[in-house]
């Protein structure tokens, strides 16, 4: 559990001899390839840690088409924030890409931190200001970046994704076809040479 004990210490700055206390706000989990930890129509019942592995969270259009929000790889957090925190059906699937360790935080998990650990409160905020810029840096690129900046900025942020999980994923991502990613990559090549 070596990535939650790194967030709760480094990110978090939660003192390491009093990490323990937090093991009461999660539960570990071990699931397989194509495991969903959230349907649409559910409503999500925990923020989710990933200690190990890689999950994706994503909507399907009228047509059947998925359109992929968020990846997640260790260190990273996942959730359908609107079903979580208002109760509200989801419209999301949540889905692990590749067997993977996580860890269920409790809805209160933040609040009781916070009410234990007051440094954290400042902390967390920043979190999650950080997270809204990156949700309105992902909606511009999305309105108005090229796919090739698009595939640059999904790069930076997921530098070792494209080993991982299936091009035609990544694509849904960009918000691009698996055709039009290949042509992107090849481009990028030529420039490169």
């Amino acid at each position: 559990m070596e990535n939650i004990e790194h967030y709760l210490s480094d990110v978090l700055e939660i003192p390491m001899e009093a990490i323990g206390v937090c093991g009461a706000y999660y539960t570990l989990k071990h699931i397989k390839k194509g495991e969903f930890l959230l349907k649409a129509g559910e409503i999500c019942q925990s923020t989710v840690f990933v200690e190990k592995g890689l999950l994706r969270m994503y909507s399907i259009d009228e047509n059947g088409k998925d359109h992929i929000i968020q990846f997640a790889p260790e260190k990273w957090l996942i959730s359908d924030r609107s079903s979580l925190y208002f109760n509200e059906k989801s419209k999301y699937y949540i889905e692990a890409v590749e067997a993977s360790e996580i860890l269920l935080l409790t809805p209160d998990f933040f609040s009781n931190l916070s009410m234990q650990f007051p440094g954290t409160i400042v902390n967390n905020d920043l979190l999650l200001q950080k997270h809204i810029r990156s949700l309105q840096n992902r909606i511009n690129s999305l309105l108005s970046d090229t796919a090739q900046q698009r595939y640059l900025n999904f790069i930076r942020m997921y530098p070792n994704l494209m080993q991982r999980a299936p091009q035609w994923m990544v694509a849904s991502y960009l918000g691009i076809t698996p055709e039009s990613l290949s042509r992107v990559r090849k481009d990028l090549v030529k420039k490169d040479n």
